[in-house]
């Protein structure tokens, strides 16, 4: 059965005095004694409220990015016919226009991502078979300097991090005559 809207109120009212106390520094259990509950349900409480709190923020995100977007879609529409007049195109009016289109489009998400790559001698390939650990590590190793000589790596040595065991003596293990 729903909740009243009386009831309702009153444990939003409860909820946004609850939050106040814990940014307070109060604990749980201090809420908890306050509102004469247990504290595991001020903890409940709390989570509620903090995952409410959490939700409006996201919408007011949302709306605060549905307003912007309608202004530069604005000033997008005032300054589109002197862009894209042909008899007297307004280089301007063009560059600002250019300008609110890249803004709607970061504000919405909509840019595609930046493909970076490491290249090898006078921008050609880097030789990486993918294979080798050696290979990945050595491609660390200069990706970040300009002018980077490729390193030779022999595909046929053994890279392995690990340290050689050390055998043991059959006297070593043994204390037995």
């Amino acid at each position: 059965m729903a909740w009243s809207k009386a009831k309702t109120a009153e444990v939003a009212q409860r909820r946004r005095e609850m939050l106040i106390m814990k940014i307070q520094g109060r604990t749980a259990l201090e809420i908890a004694e306050h509102f004469d509950m247990s504290p595991n349900t001020a903890r409940s409480d709390l989570s509620r409220a903090i995952k409410k709190a959490r939700d409006l923020e996201v919408q007011e995100a949302e709306t605060y990015r549905f307003i912007q977007g309608a202004r530069l879609e604005e000033l997008l529409r005032a300054v589109w016919p002197a862009a894209t007049d042909p008899t007297n195109v307004d280089l301007k009016a063009g560059e600002q226009a250019r300008k609110y289109i890249a803004d709607l489009t970061e504000l919405f998400g909509l840019k595609v991502p930046v493909r970076t790559e490491i290249s090898g001698p006078d921008g050609g390939a880097i030789p990486f078979s993918g294979s080798e650990a050696a290979e990945v590590t050595a491609l660390f190793d200069i990706s970040d300097r300009d002018n980077a000589e490729i390193p030779q790596i022999d595909p046929d040595a053994d890279y392995d991090d690990e340290e050689p065991e050390e055998e043991l003596d059959e006297d070593d293990g043994d204390e037995s005559p």
